[in-house]
């Protein structure tokens, strides 16, 4: 295994095709700064320019916490110019998890609020132990979901019910987030980061070519009409038709042996 540093708070390591980002910033429960949202950001960039990696766990070293969110403390102590500078390194963050190419996957214990749970929600699956905590508290401070909350937990659990979780600001414990849909999978505590990353190992096992074929047309089918989800899809199923990938795939199949996807 590998692990590479981007910045002092954040560090990918690599194992195979599977990628594992993590969130390293213990003493202050992984609160996203402006130099650890950059950090990200870049991690991010590189995960997505690597054809080797396949799927990405995003994780924390703090055994109470996965992410609190912003550092209120830093933003404290911003001036409004300096806020307005600070937003795009903020978001960079976040659209840099959402804009993955490969599937992600958010292992959670403790703590996810705010943008913490943001990061969750910018991944395509969530797996969380019992100990996790989630929610979109902003109102209670003055602002809203910045990090795209207010976007993705309506399309995970409808609009009403994220009405009313954004409006409220409550934080909801694991076995209700469970039943919410605010999470996907339940696990034994402390299990969380160990079955994510069982499940990544599985997706890596896959076409890599299909995964992330699959993955933008779920992406950007979302919100459309069907008859132009359907056109998404065709789109998408063109561009790994005639793929080296889908060779390999049948002729394993045909064969009854493990595919060597030759990842084109």
């Amino acid at each position: 295994m590998s692990e590479q540093r981007y910045g002092e708070w954040v560090a990918v390591r690599r194992d195979g095709f599977v990628a594992e980002l993590v969130l390293d910033r213990p003493k202050a429960m992984n609160a996203v700064s402006s130099q650890m949202a950059r950090g990200i950001a870049a991690a991010c960039t590189a995960l997505s320019e690597d054809s080797d990696v396949r799927a990405v766990v995003l994780t924390s070293t703090h055994e109470r916490a996965f992410c609190v969110g912003a550092d209120l403390k830093e933003r404290n102590s911003l001036s409004d110019a300096e806020m307005m500078r600070h937003r795009p390194v903020s978001r960079g963050a976040y659209t840099g998890v959402l804009e993955l190419p490969v599937p992600a996957i958010a292992a959670v214990h403790g703590y996810a609020l705010g943008g913490g749970f943001e990061l969750a929600l910018s991944c395509d699956v969530i797996v969380a132990d019992p100990t996790a905590v989630v929610g979109l508290p902003e109102v209670s401070v003055g602002v809203i979901p910045g990090g795209g909350g207010t976007q993705l937990l309506p399309r995970r659990v409808g609009a009403a019910r994220a009405a009313e979780l954004i409006f409220s600001a409550r934080r909801v414990a694991a076995a209700e987030a469970h039943e919410l849909g605010l999470v996907d999978r339940l696990v034994a505590e402390g299990e969380d980061r160990a079955e994510a990353l069982e499940l990544a190992r599985g997706i890596a096992a896959n076409s890599p070519v299909g995964v992330r074929a699959a993955k933008k047309a779920l992406r950007l089918g979302q919100g459309l009409d069907l008859r132009a989800g359907l056109e998404v899809e065709d789109a998408a199923w063109r561009t790994v038709a005639f793929s080296g990938d889908r060779a390999e795939g049948v002729a394993a199949f045909n064969e009854k042996r493990p595919a060597n996807w030759p990842g084109e």
